[in-house]
């Protein structure tokens, strides 16, 4: 799931904001009334949805959607959800982390194909290709959902074409928390008919049980001891990279610490920096 503010912010949950605003009201004017598609179960406390799509529905990759569901007493519940699917797909997906006894997500768990959701029908956001300019390898460093913005931009041929290396970091607690590996190992064979094409590198993180086939420390460490760089392949260079950062609020802190001490910069608007910050929580 997404929850976002901004740093650029997306996270496993943002503050719950109720609304007296009954559904019917709000579906004529700012909002949609969204049906579940499909629903994917991860784990016990990680889900993906898709939903319908309202055709006037328009977002850059990395962007999110305000989501909406109704309580039991009438009023609505919000939350900011990142966009896993393609800019051009007739759906819409999310990722999503279970909170306990949490106002939104332990209800949104149980929605099944058919139940329907409210949302939004602007995007928001600024995790975007369009914050940088220049570079050579694209960086995007997450921990849990934070994950989703970064497959939509994978989904995005203007990623492929315009850098030489994609770096995708995923840092999660346990193996089975790994999600949409298929996915991600299908990316770089389906973008390959493509005439130009970025070199797709995925560093699995997991910091909590031992997986062979991933680092096992915290991102900033995997930094300050040179792991993550060897493990991609690729140097931390103030020229070639540009970094995109999605997940929990800690770890954002503690990365925009650190690269910003090696003279990274996060970008402004009409000022592009090396760095896009998106908070999860």
């Amino acid at each position: 799931m997404v929850f976002l503010r901004s740093m650029h912010n997306t996270s496993f949950g943002a503050p719950a904001t109720t609304t007296p605003t009954p559904p019917d009201a709000a579906k004529a004017s700012k909002w949609t009334s969204e049906a579940i598609v499909s629903v994917r179960v991860w784990t016990p406390s990680l889900f993906s949805f898709r939903t319908s799509r309202d055709p006037g529905f328009r977002f850059n990759p990395g962007q999110f959607a305000r989501i909406g569901i109704a309580t039991l007493t009438g009023g609505m519940v919000w939350r900011a959800y990142s966009v896993v699917s393609a800019a051009h797909d007739e759906h819409l997906e999310f990722f999503s982390v279970v909170i306990p006894d949490g106002k939104f997500t332990s209800r949104l768990a149980t929605f099944r194909p058919g139940d329907c959701i409210m949302m939004e029908k602007t995007a928001y956001g600024f995790l975007t290709l369009d914050r940088f300019a220049g570079g050579d390898d694209l960086w995007m460093i997450s921990s849990g959902t934070g994950l989703g913005p970064f497959l939509s931009i994978l989904r995005d041929p203007v990623a492929w074409s315009r850098f030489e290396n994609l770096i995708l970091v995923h840092s999660v607690r346990l193996p089975e928390e790994l999600a949409y590996r298929d996915e991600i190992a299908a990316f770089e064979k389906h973008m390959l008919s493509r005439e130009q094409c970025a070199r797709l590198r995925y560093v699995p993180v997991v910091t909590r049980a031992c997986c062979p086939d991933a680092l096992s420390a915290r991102i900033p460490l995997l930094i300050e001891d040179g792991r993550l760089e060897k493990a991609a392949g690729a140097k931390l260079d103030l020229e070639r990279s540009r970094l995109m950062i999605c997940g929990n609020p800690q770890m954002a802190s503690d990365l925009r610490d650190q690269l910003t001490g090696r003279g990274f910069r996060v970008g402004r608007r009409n000022d592009p920096g090396q760095l896009a910050f998106e908070n999860y929580w």
